[in-house]
């Protein structure tokens, strides 16, 4: 064991991410040493910020919990925390049923683990040895590559889907003011963030979005600006005239659609009509030529028919996204469904859904990736490996989307820097290239 030093591990999203940056600035203020996601943790100290979406997030969490958990027994970890969205949703259950944790923190409240360390490590700093608090609520130690950062605009969703847990966990939709967020990208500015990844649960429900952008993209220094998760009903329309005008707003866009037909629509309470939602996806991309869509697609959901499900391969096909993620629906505690509905798909059923939908889109991606061949695209690098550098283009987003494997010849490429990489080849999801400079 390290003393002082704390390995802090995150599950779940990019906004579980934000909240453990700010979190591990805070106690390297107060003298800790942080280490993210180490894959040999060797701190005395463990804080495991929890997700608690769905079954497989949950139970990830609490497989996590209780590795730590056996360290602790044998002594390799002197004290473990807890946080996050599975500790909001179920801390009293999980304070029964886990008590080797030391203390659970939620969402909101994480910030006081602070005081607990200082009280457990009796680490009371001399005055003036190490600022009591950073001088910005933003502030963070960036986990991601130094180039690229998450923004989050907002906290909490009013849509209450009847599939979904995170009004449970998050509370009702709560902007941060513009300002703020505006000072935020500023600050990640001038340390070298040249990406911004503006997340949210529901970034259709921020007050004036598109103003919002616009301005962001005027902050010198940033590149590339990137939006997730936004809402097909009440979709900020003007939002397509600042990315459309704006050369580094990424013609990109993360829209969650869920399904396609108004029984399922109209049973997820999505607020939307089939029609409605067919006629926003060729209005985004007659508005932005060129536009990548990602979105998410959902089987299983209680009363979804065979027709429904067919209905939903069609449209797949009939709209064919340049990325597309699904998952087949998780009963969860609490929500509409768990409450008005029965879980009447089977479990074998919903895999063999969820397997031929992501087959469907394979091919899609596959043969859109098959275009690019021969076309020169703008790209940012992200690491070196040994026979390649690996970096995306606009159209992607880190972790989740498509890479391009750029071959190493030549003089060597920098992290973090943009280059203009001419297509050679594709496989499965990734693109291969070479600079052209």
């Amino acid at each position: 064991m390290r003393k002082n030093e704390i390995d802090i591990i995150t599950l779940g999203c990019s906004k579980n991410l934000v909240d453990a940056e700010r979190l591990m600035r805070q106690l390297e203020l107060e003298g800790f040493t942080c280490v993210h996601d180490s894959d040999h943790p060797r701190g005395e100290i463990a804080v495991i910020n929890t997700c608690g979406f769905i079954g497989d997030a949950k139970e990830e969490s609490i497989r996590t919990i209780l590795q730590f958990a056996e360290r602790k027994k044998h002594r390799q970890l002197k004290h473990l925390y807890v946080m996050g969205c599975l500790s909001e949703r179920y801390r009293a259950d999980l304070e029964d049923e886990l008590p080797e944790v030391d203390k659970y923190y939620g969402k909101f409240d994480f910030m006081a683990l602070i005081d607990e360390l200082k009280t457990q490590m009796h680490t009371t700093t001399a005055p003036g040895e190490h600022s009591s608090s950073c001088a910005h609520p933003w502030e963070r130690t960036l986990t991601t590559p130094s180039h690229y950062a998450y923004v989050k605009i907002s906290e909490g969703c009013n849509r209450f889907c009847s599939y979904c847990a995170i009004p449970l966990i998050t509370g009702r939709h709560t902007p941060r003011p513009q300002t703020e967020i505006l000072d935020e990208v500023r600050w990640l500015a001038e340390k070298g963030v040249k990406e911004v990844q503006v997340i949210a649960q529901d970034l259709s429900a921020y007050p004036a979005l598109p103003e919002l952008i616009e301005r962001m993209s005027d902050i010198h220094g940033i590149d590339w600006i990137r939006l997730h998760y936004a809402y097909p009903a009440d979709f900020p329309m003007d939002i397509l005239r600042v990315m459309r005008e704006r050369p580094n707003v990424c013609k990109y866009l993360d829209l969650a659609l869920q399904h396609c037909t108004d029984h399922m629509l109209s049973k997820m309470r999505r607020h939307i009509t089939a029609q409605e939602q067919e006629e926003l996806l060729h209005t985004i991309r007659a508005e932005v030529p060129g536009i990548h869509i990602r979105t998410t697609l959902m089987v299983g959901h209680p009363d979804e028919t065979e027709e429904d499900f067919q209905a939903l391969c069609d449209f797949t096909r009939r709209m064919r996204f340049e990325r597309m993620g699904a998952f087949a629906f998780s009963n969860e505690e609490g929500t509409y469904a768990y409450k008005h509905y029965t879980d009447n798909v089977p479990e074998d059923v919903k895999q063999r859904r969820l397997d031929q939908l992501m087959a469907i889109q394979e091919n899609i991606a596959s043969e859109i990736s098959e275009t690019k061949i021969g076309t020169t695209m703008r790209v940012i690098i992200d690491r070196e490996e040994t026979e390649h550098y690996v970096g995306r283009t606009e159209f992607d987003s880190p972790e989740v989307d498509c890479e391009v494997l750029v071959k190493k010849e030549g003089q060597p490429l920098h992290i973090g820097n943009f280059y203009n990489v001419k297509i050679t080849d594709c496989e499965n999801f990734d693109l291969y290239g070479t600079t052209t400079i």
